[in-house]
């Protein structure tokens, strides 16, 4: 599979299929392999592009902890576009990969055709979650440099993959995955392209979340998936993708 040089930072990468693109984000110490789930069932009619954040599976983990950050990665994803010869492209995330396709969106929206988010929020509004938030980030990467890579989660999508390096979970923990605004909550109004919105039901850390982003971007579809948790493209693959290639076949034909 291919890599793309960034600045000496090599990002991995998978495309599969044939069609319109669709460039999948995964979450925090997921990986690529999260989503084979879609990439069997759709890859007939799309064309997918996942990648390996930095710090995470096959992707390098830089040894600077300023090589890693939100506006790094939006630069990484639209390089995969660029690399793949891909103007627009529907962006699908899921958790942390889903708020960086909103950002992407934010960043680029002349590149974003739809939006499929996932288990996932946009940020927080006041100081005082969005620390907490961060504290937990923080605390993650700890972890890591404690325990090494037996840190891991056993959730299906962090089971779904493997890393190389804990170290470079630690710097995605501090750089990625913590917020600095409300930036992005603010920017959900302006989204001009069709959203898909999915969460499972027993994901109830952003149940609200969910709740929230479907009212506030004008063209969103919500979509909540029975007995399915954080990881519902996995837990619930046949329904997630019934929903998924639905929302991609529409987009098709528009």
């Amino acid at each position: 599979m291919p890599r793309l040089d960034r600045d000496g930072v090599h990002i991995y990468y998978e495309t599969h299929g044939s069609g319109p693109a669709v460039l999948l984000t995964h979450g925090f110490s997921a990986t690529t392999a999260a989503w084979q789930p879609q990439v069997d069932a759709l890859s007939q009619r799309y064309r997918f592009i996942s990648w390996d954040l930095r710090g995470h599976g096959q992707s390098d983990s830089p040894a600077d902890p300023a090589a890693y950050s939100e506006a790094l990665s939006v630069a990484d994803m639209l390089a995969l576009l660029d690399a793949e010869g891909v103007e627009q492209a529907v962006l699908g995330g899921h958790s942390l990969g889903g708020y960086l396709s909103l950002a992407f969106h934010c960043a680029h929206p002349e590149r974003v055709k739809g939006l499929m988010l996932l288990g996932t929020g946009p940020g927080f509004r006041k100081d005082p979650p969005r620390e907490a938030w961060n504290q937990r980030a923080r605390s993650f990467a700890d972890t890591f440099e404690q325990k090494g890579l037996d840190a891991l989660g056993r959730s299906p999508e962090v089971r779904a993959g493997s890393h190389r390096s804990a170290q470079g979970l630690a710097h995605a923990a501090r750089g990625i995955l913590t917020q600095h605004d409300a930036r992005i909550m603010n920017a959900l109004g302006s989204i001009d392209v069709p959203a898909l919105v999915m969460i499972g039901d027993r994901d109830k850390p952003f149940l609200a979340a969910t709740d929230y982003m479907a009212a506030k971007i004008p063209h969103a579809k919500k979509v909540i998936l029975s007995d399915a948790g954080h990881a519902a493209n996995i837990e619930q693959a046949t329904a997630f993708n019934t929903e998924f290639g639905a929302f991609l076949d529409q987009l098709g034909t528009d």
